[in-house]
């Protein structure tokens, strides 16, 4: 990050923004390299959420880049940037507490509506799930290998994965996913097509998954089981 911003100053020099046209950037692969770099930057930045003032930052940037006298010591600097850490540690843990709580009460509605629904079976566990199209033959156990071709949407309709737009299906051994595809795929037979309504408890929980599972999220899955191959004994 801190290179990217430094070869943005580099290119702009003390160019104010306003300075920065679309010709020069179209003109000169310094500023467009710059340009686009700083651009990356400020968007990283915000997309964390930083709260701090952009001009002061920038002031600070092109004082100790330069090498010119700083305004603050070396120790300010430090207990600043500590106190900064600390803040936004604080910030996002409140946010994400926010976030995992207004999504498990999402996610307790849905299912609590849906499983009235006609069609919908609920097991033991919580997991609800609808069968779409009956399969043959045996249920895979948890240690066997699946294939499968899946695809992952959030309440709100969001997909986050897809096998079927990826062109190919997946294997993996049943025990080793989410505690809800563990327990619904054991239910297909080869051939079967099922949606499952897994309730955060038994997909990632508080953790979430990457950017777009968030803390206490309930999923919707559509599953094809196309094959499946037995554990070794």
């Amino acid at each position: 990050m801190i290179m990217a911003v430094s070869m943005f100053f580099c290119a702009c020099g003390n160019c104010a923004e306003g300075n920065i046209t679309k010709e020069k950037i179209d003109s000169d692969k310094q500023v467009k390299f710059g340009y686009a770099l700083g651009s990356d930057v400020g968007r990283n930045l915000k997309k964390q959420n930083f709260d701090f003032d952009v001009n002061a930052f920038l002031a600070g940037f092109r004082t100790a880049f330069t090498g010119a006298e700083s305004k603050m010591t070396e120790e300010e600097i430090g207990a600043a940037l500590q106190e900064f850490q600390t803040e936004m540690i604080a910030k996002m843990v409140e946010e994400r507490t926010k976030k995992a709580a207004e999504n498990k009460e999402a996610g307790d509605k849905f299912l609590a509506e849906n499983k009235t629904k006609e069609g919908v079976k609920t097991t033991e566990s919580g997991l609800q799930y609808i069968v779409e199209k009956e399969g043959e033959g045996e249920s895979p156990a948890a240690e066997d290998t699946v294939e499968v071709h899946y695809r992952g949407t959030l309440l709100d309709g969001t997909e986050f994965d897809s096998s079927y737009k990826r062109g190919e299906p997946v294997k993996f051994p049943l025990n080793r996913v989410i505690k809800g595809w563990t327990e619904g795929v054991q239910l297909m037979k080869k051939g079967a097509k099922y949606k499952f309504f897994i309730p955060s408890e038994l997909a990632y929980g508080e953790g979430g998954a990457g950017e777009q599972i968030g803390p206490n999220s309930t999923l919707i899955f559509e599953v094809e089981l196309l094959s499946f191959e037995k554990a070794a004994k």
